[in-house]
């Protein structure tokens, strides 16, 4: 299956109708959250919720963390941003540095790349061998189911882009002297190797998309609809959670408001 290919770049939301669905989702987003935290509700701490981004450089990853993140307080959530290990990560199984920042009971993280480099770019680029990043598939949905049998809400991201769309946003960041900085050589680099990556990421999204972590192909060339989908996304899980767990969603203060 080429999920991929099976996804329609072509969907748009006018601009109206993005900002009511964005705004709607953020109120829901807030309540359960602080649901989450054990700050309204029933007071019971709830499960840690983990939302993970991958997705083609310029995909608007960054663009869909930030209005994820805009309703909730800096104390609630926590954002971490992986690049390439480190010498002494690399020292470790490359699982081990992503530990530390892992919710606990009751938190929020949201990850800005994560473990699946180890199946995109380290397969890629080489910097995994070929027995390293192949059996990396089942040391990351162990994992993943690990993390989910302890509770964990995990909602993975692919923010997905068409080949012209990423260029025209390529050629914007170098053209504005506020977001130049944005662009490398690298992602000059990676889009060049476009096959090479789309191969890599059918391999993981079928190897890896299992019942306890699902992945979600978001249709990223039109920006609202993708910032809308992924808020809209992560309340669907989080509402399915708790209410498997018996906790009562019904809004407290209906037609009360986040403060933006």
């Amino acid at each position: 299956m080429n999920r991929l290919a099976e996804t329609d770049l072509s969907v748009k939301l006018p601009k109206k109708q993005a900002n009511e669905r964005l705004d709607a989702a953020l109120q829901r987003l807030l309540r359960l959250r602080l649901m989450l935290g054990g700050q309204i509700g029933d007071k019971r701490i709830g499960p840690p919720l983990c939302v993970v981004f991958e997705g083609w450089d310029a995909s608007g990853k960054g663009g869909a963390i930030k209005r994820l993140v805009r309703p909730l307080d800096p104390r609630h959530v926590r954002v971490a941003q992986f690049a390439a290990p480190t010498y002494d990560e690399k020292r470790h199984h490359f699982l081990w540095r992503f530990w530390p920042v892992l919710p606990g009971w009751g938190g929020m993280a949201v990850l800005d790349r994560s473990w699946y480099g180890r199946v995109l770019v380290e397969r890629v680029e080489g910097f995994a061998t070929e027995e390293q990043w192949s059996r990396a598939y089942d040391e990351i949905v162990e994992f993943e189911r690990t993390l989910v049998a302890e509770g964990m809400i995990m909602v993975k991201f692919w923010m997905h882009v068409s080949e012209e769309e990423q260029l025209r946003r390529f050629e914007d960041r170098a053209a504005d002297p506020l977001r130049v900085w944005k662009l490398t050589d690298e992602d000059w680099r990676n889009r060049d190797k476009r096959p090479q990556y789309e191969l890599a990421v059918e391999d993981m999204l079928e190897r890896t998309d299992h019942a306890a972590a699902p992945w979600h192909v978001i249709a990223g060339d039109d920006k609202r609809y993708a910032r809308v989908a992924v808020v809209e996304t992560v309340c669907a899980a989080v509402e399915a959670e708790l209410t498997a767990r018996g906790h009562d969603l019904s809004d407290p203060a209906p037609g009360v408001t986040y403060e933006d």
